[in-house]
């Protein structure tokens, strides 16, 4: 395990992308967004994402320049194409067209199809809800990613299709971030880069037994993740999936054959000035978090967890003392910078390859 500063981790993937024909606004942007999940503790949603970005584009999926194609419009909807951009350029393009619909009309929505991968949904929402907006976030993977078995079933079906949720609080908004799937289909990955099993209660194999080997999902057939909350936590990952194919123009599972991957967006914002007023539901959110932070505790010596603490402790943590960074995915980085010649950071740790002296 290495410990490396979010600056370097930052620069790195910058200049990587910056070497695949990424305008420089772009390279920072998306490089900005990944480092942001790896200092929150969200690895799957963080530079472990560079090797597959860069396949992507160099296969032509990934189209890094491209603008935000708006289809249809009106007082409080927006309709857009991605265009296969990366999703974090997109993200803010559309956020940018639906906040000030959601001022003047108090609500509004925004859909958007063929857009690349938007990484950890909380950011999107709680830069909204600092705005002081209450936001509902959701995407599906169009049909071509199937990683959760129905309750009973052996064989991946939906997506993981998260959802993530935020209103306007003090000082921070209130946040949840979630997938429909026991976990994100990313840590699944990460484990399996690093040659670690995973919990019980994760995992089903290809014959639908329970596992904790996550190299089970790549296999031929795969293996499933389970949904969360059993048949409650796969009747929302079904619905909305519907909910995001039907209304972007995107697919649910199974797509066709010619579908590419892609993440299609759901966003609706809601103006609470319009309502009862941002005063109200600030209040209370404060009022309903300090009543639930003020309960009972089973171990004396814990303290009450809500959403979205760990996530701001462990941003605070990294920002100090470093992001940790496994040693496969440190090799894969260090080995896709020298197939782009790039430079690596003059504080980039070099791989001890020598051997440990006997015993």
């Amino acid at each position: 395990m290495y410990t490396i500063k979010a600056s370097t981790l930052e620069s790195l993937t910058t200049d990587i992308f910056s070497s695949c024909q990424c305008a420089p606004e772009v390279a920072s942007q998306v490089s900005r967004s990944l480092v942001r999940a790896n200092l929150s503790g969200h690895e799957s949603h963080g530079v472990i994402r560079v090797p597959s970005y860069v396949r992507d584009i160099q296969a032509g999926i990934l189209q890094p320049n491209v603008p935000l194609s708006v289809t249809n419009e009106t007082a409080s909807l927006v309709v857009a194409d991605g265009q296969h951009g990366f999703g974090q350029t997109q993200m803010p393009l559309l956020l940018d067209r639906v906040i000030p619909k959601s001022r003047n009309q108090g609500v509004a929505c925004g859909v958007m199809n063929h857009c690349g991968h938007i990484g950890q949904l909380s950011p999107w929402v709680e830069h909204a809800a600092d705005q002081g907006f209450a936001a509902l976030l959701t995407v599906n993977d169009n049909g071509t990613l199937r990683a959760v078995a129905p309750p009973g079933g052996t064989r991946p079906i939906l997506s993981t299709n998260p959802l993530a949720i935020a209103t306007p609080g003090d000082p921070e908004a209130m946040v949840v971030d979630l997938s429909t799937s026991i976990v994100a289909n990313g840590k699944i990955l990460v484990a399996h880069e690093e040659n670690q099993s995973v919990p019980e209660g994760w995992l089903l194999d290809e014959n639908g037994a329970p596992t904790t080997d996550p190299g089970v999902r790549y296999r031929d057939p795969p293996g499933s993740l389970l949904p969360f909350g059993g048949y409650k936590g796969f009747g929302l990952a079904l619905l909305l999936d519907v909910l995001v194919s039907g209304l972007t123009g995107g697919y649910c599972p199974p797509a066709p054959t010619d579908a590419v991957s892609s993440n299609n967006v759901l966003l609706i914002l809601w103006d609470p000035e319009q309502f009862h007023g941002v005063k109200h539901i600030v209040q209370e959110a404060q009022r309903l978090e300090q009543f639930i932070r003020d309960s009972p505790v089973i171990d004396p010596d814990s303290k009450i967890t809500l959403p979205h603490d760990r996530s701001r402790r462990t941003r605070k943590k990294r920002a100090t003392m470093g992001i940790p960074i496994g040693d496969q995915l440190h090799a894969q980085l260090t080995e896709l910078a020298g197939e782009l010649r790039v430079h690596l950071p003059d504080d980039w740790p070099v791989r001890d390859t020598t051997d440990p002296p006997n015993q």
